[in-house]
């Protein structure tokens, strides 16, 4: 491997890890109120929301593949299933989905 290379990989390492690392180390001693961590909390799953929804109907086959694969993951998260069975218990009802169909 060249040492150019090489460098490059370890700038972008630390590039990406110094960023994260600064927030982490600072704001270790603030304790921020609870409402405010309520928020932050939920951060995850509004981002994943935004990202996941617009793809649902941006499907150019079958739109109602997207629809159905999320009404699947809604109700098996409704449960209280873990990320994992979510995520196989959708994929597997898209599976019979595309059996029926086609």
């Amino acid at each position: 491997m060249n040492n150019t290379i090489l460098f490059m990989i370890i700038g972008m390492g630390l590039v990406t890890y110094i960023p994260r690392m600064i927030p982490l180390v600072v704001l270790s001693k603030l304790k921020l109120p609870n409402f405010v961590q309520n928020i932050l909390k939920n951060v995850p799953f509004a981002t994943l929301g935004a990202l996941i929804v617009p793809g649902i109907f941006l499907i150019s086959d079958d739109v109602m593949f997207g629809i159905i694969g999320a009404i699947a993951a809604t109700l098996i998260a409704f449960t209280g299933a873990n990320v994992i069975l979510v995520v196989m218990g959708s994929i597997g009802t898209l599976v019979l989905y595309s059996m029926i169909v086609a």
